[in-house]
């Protein structure tokens, strides 16, 4: 579960110290290179709650072996690719490839709940998270490393071995299929709501590829994407079995709520990844290796904080500070220039530390409560797709703020639609009803409650 969970943030994080490099190779600037980050969230938002639903039919076994070979696949053609658009293609089915992990994750730590009848899975979610934290601190000193050796190929040759270590770990540990009875398979594609998904699929790419170029030359990509997504909810409230059960989602008001933080919330965190990065870089003048080292003490008080606040289940307290640190790392961004100090820049990175570790913790915690036990994969999935949206638009806004150079004004513009951001995050989760009566009634009983917390 760990390995194939860590696929997908070792390859966000190891990017961010790549795009400059890259950038110098193809002669492209931030607004081309910053299509290797939304290409691979576009095909993981569209993928993973696909996988998800296969997952909740087929099992996770068959999905996570098939996926996360393709990982390995992309990582040959980004180690050659020619060209940048041969690289984002490459990206573009690393994001395929990752989507099993995550998914596949949450459903086995569901059904092994169900079958032993122990629902406290509060320690094995927080390794899950530490574990992907863990990785995110390797990931850009990593990049840097390896940058320095063989250069910015050899980041994306770096998913050869570790597709070969998920696979065969997979197919020794992951559990086989139990025997299935005569037409279960027949019954289990019959459920598969390909019309759904493809409609699905529609409404998000034109999303996604209107936000990546907002201009009036695009404008008929909204309106391709209202259109996709009203045939979406027509026939997934008519179908017997939807692809996503938009009746049971919509009567899910807490779930939806989370799906809501999530998307803020990453909005923000992606916005620091990739922006104070490549500012970093180009508007400070760090090497790639010096920039991924000034992400280090994020990515190690995260990993504390979710370590130190993993068993405790409480929501409300977690994400009401994590906003709060959002907006305090927000605000500093703001007094930084070409000559700042090292000591600075390791402090925002530290402060933004305290919500990386909270918010991954409440946001997978809420959902594994929340959501239907029967459709936690897709559910699963969901979240991260409401994750990469996030960083989608985290996406478009470092380019419209840096457009051609990574130059301390754009980062400054950058940070007011943070600030905005995260403003909208706080609002989300004190206003939240839910949270707020899930909290008295922790207080209440003397402890926390996993379903009181959730509902």
């Amino acid at each position: 579960m760990v390995v194939g969970a860590i696929l997908n943030p070792i390859n966000s994080t190891i990017v961010a110290v790549a795009l400059v490099p890259i950038g110098v190779a193809f002669g492209a600037p931030p607004a081309q290179t910053a299509w290797l980050v939304s290409g691979l969230y576009l095909a993981t938002a569209l993928g993973q709650p696909v996988v998800g639903r296969l997952i909740d039919l087929f099992g996770p076994r068959r999905l996570f072996l098939f996926s996360t070979s393709l990982v390995g696949i992309a990582g040959l053609v980004g180690t050659f690719a020619p060209n940048l658009g041969v690289l984002i293609g490459a990206r573009v089915l690393l994001g395929f490839g990752t989507c099993a992990g995550y998914p596949a994750a949450m459903s086995l730590l569901r059904s092994e709940a169900e079958r032993t009848g122990r629902d406290s899975p509060s320690g094995i979610l927080t390794t899950l998270v530490v574990a992907g934290q863990t990785i995110a601190v390797v990931g850009p000193s990593l990049g840097g490393l390896l940058i320095g050796v063989g250069g910015w190929r050899a980041t994306f040759a770096l998913n050869v071995p570790l597709a070969v270590v998920a696979v065969l770990l997979g197919a020794l540990r992951l559990p086989k299929p139990a025997d299935r009875r005569p037409g279960d398979a027949r019954r289990a594609t019959a459920e598969l709501d390909l019309p759904g998904m493809a409609l699905f699929a529609a409404m998000l790419v034109t999303l996604l590829l209107f936000l990546m170029n907002p201009h009036l030359d695009t404008w008929y990509l909204p309106v391709l994407t209202v259109v996709a997504a009203a045939a979406f909810a027509q026939r997934e409230l008519r179908t017997a079995v939807p692809f996503i059960d938009l009746r049971v989602l919509r009567g899910n008001l807490p779930l939806l709520a989370t799906y809501a933080r999530a998307l803020v919330a990453y909005s923000v965190s992606y916005a620091f990844l990739y922006g104070f990065t490549q500012w970093s870089e180009e508007g400070r003048g760090l090497s790639p290796s010096q920039a991924g080292l000034v992400q280090l003490p994020l990515f190690l008080m995260g990993i504390g904080v979710s370590a130190l606040t993993g068993r405790r289940k409480s929501v409300l307290g977690k994400l009401a500070v994590g906003a709060t640190g959002q907006l305090a790392a927000c605000a500093l961004i703001l007094f930084v220039g070409a000559r700042s100090p090292m000591w600075l820049l390791l402090v925002i990175a530290l402060v933004f530390g305290v919500p990386q570790g909270l918010n991954n913790l409440a946001l997978q915690n809420s959902v594994y409560y929340q959501a239907d036990s029967e459709r936690m994969g897709s559910s699963a999935g969901l979240l991260r797709t409401f994750v990469y949206l996030g960083s989608m638009i985290a996406s478009v806004a470092t380019a419209a703020a840096f457009g051609q150079h990574a130059d301390t004004t754009g980062l400054h513009h950058l940070a007011w639609f943070m600030l905005a951001a995260g403003a909208l995050f706080l609002l989300l989760t004190v206003g939240d009803r839910g949270l707020r009566r899930a909290a008295v009634e922790a207080r209440g009983t003397g402890a926390d409650d996993d379903h009181g917390n959730a509902s």
